[in-house]
């Protein structure tokens, strides 16, 4: 009987997982994920040509899930935007919404973005996320400030540190692993901590 070669697969990417996280990016070895597998390590390559593709085969398509998200959040917003009627409209989708529809069905895998991607090309994760949306919230702000709206004159510098805090703040739920109910109810508390001032910035308070 043939062997179920989607069934050997997904064992290998279970086994290159469980090393990532245990060991992170940098401390895994090929050796030690063959022997996890059950495999040698050149039955591994088979799979995979390197480690560097091990590890994006895991993370690149949640990566690629939350760019996709954030493009259609900012789409929606840019709309919004051309039909001002208020902070409700503006804030109705928030960024706690991505971590409850896209990061947190793929828990495991944010882990590994979040702690263990030292020495790969994600390692920079959030800066890299902050620095992709800043520039779409601050040409949001200086656009209803245009149309009457007393958003605060707040420097790119600011905007970056604000944004930094609140995208750490939201995914730090994940980071330390907490169970879904404490997420829950942290996500809640962040939310409620940041958006008074997220409307204050944007004059909609």
């Amino acid at each position: 009987m043939p062997r179920d070669k989607s069934l050997s697969h997904e064992k290998v990417k279970t086994a290159i997982r469980d090393e990532f996280l245990e060991k992170g990016y940098e401390g895994a070895s090929i050796r030690s994920i063959g022997a996890r597998a059950g495999m040698t390590s050149a039955g591994l390559y088979r799979h995979y040509p390197d480690k560097e593709a091990m590890f994006g085969a895991l993370v690149e398509p949640l990566v690629s899930s939350i760019k996709a998200w954030t493009g259609r959040h900012i789409g929606r917003k840019d709309q919004l935007l051309n039909n001002l009627t208020g902070g409700e409209d503006l804030f109705g989708e928030t960024f706690v919404d991505l971590i409850r529809d896209v990061i947190l069905p793929n828990r495991d895998e944010f882990k590994l973005l979040m702690n263990a991607s030292a020495g790969t090309k994600y390692e920079n994760f959030i800066h890299d996320f902050v620095i992709d949306n800043q520039k779409s919230f601050l040409n949001a702000i200086r656009y209803i400030r245009k149309n009457g709206y007393p958003a605060m004159d707040i420097s790119e510098e600011e905007l970056h540190m604000l944004l930094s805090a609140y995208i750490t703040a939201c995914f730090e739920t994940i980071v330390h692993d907490y169970d879904d109910e404490k997420i829950e109810k942290y996500l809640n508390t962040v939310q409620e901590f940041f958006m008074p001032g997220w409307m204050k910035i944007m004059g909609v308070k």
